[in-house]
């Protein structure tokens, strides 16, 4: 059972490139109940998968690379869907390190403003980027999947322009070999039978 500390995570990338200015450590969340068609990340929806990681432990894997990154990135799976752990971890970034944060979300604005607690998280992201994905609109730019996306600068730590110039995608191979595709845009990966599985973001 997830505790109230807890976090439950998709994946973990150190070191990513396309997943917001900069580089930045980006964090996969588990769990999503939207259920958007079309959507590059299924295998983040079972609130049942992933693994259980407490705040302090995830804090503390940032606070020791924080050198090497600009700042975080969290998606999902529904990032607001787990509302108490994440804003404890939102809350030790903001207070005990000088790193950017972009949040992902499903949600629409005017939904976000209607959840509970909302003002507290709003206030330790720098750019949110809301919206559910709809594959009709597909736009694959600007960390948008679908152009009905908006995306929101919250403390001025960004313009527009940073955003734009995300590179769309990047191939990542990981410490233990597995080969993971990234970005709003990841690349479809053919790879011969037998060899690590392509993860998509």
């Amino acid at each position: 059972m997830l505790r109230e500390n807890e976090l439950r995570v998709h994946q973990v990338l150190p070191r990513s490139r396309a997943n917001g200015p900069g580089t930045r450590l980006a964090i996969w969340l588990q769990g999503c109940t939207l259920g958007c068609p079309g959507c590059f990340n299924p295998e983040t929806h079972p609130v049942q998968a992933g693994i259980h990681i407490a705040v302090d432990d995830l804090f503390l894997t940032i606070w020791t690379a924080r050198a090497e990154f600009e700042g975080i990135t969290i998606s999902g799976g529904e990032p607001l869907q787990q509302r108490r752990p994440l804003l404890q971890l939102l809350r030790r970034v903001r207070q005990e390190t000088g790193l950017t944060v972009i949040v992902f979300t499903g949600y629409e604005w005017g939904e976000i403003q209607k959840r509970p607690g909302i003002a507290d998280r709003l206030a330790c992201i720098d750019v949110l980027i809301a919206g559910r994905y709809q594959a009709d609109q597909r736009l694959a730019a600007g960390l948008r999947g679908s152009s009905n996306k908006t995306v929101h600068m919250l403390s001025g730590r960004y313009q527009p322009g940073d955003i734009d110039a995300t590179p769309d995608a990047e191939v990542v191979l990981m410490a233990d070999g597995e080969i993971l595709s990234s970005g709003i845009d990841p690349l479809l990966l053919i790879q011969p039978a037998g060899s690590e599985k392509d993860h998509r973001r």
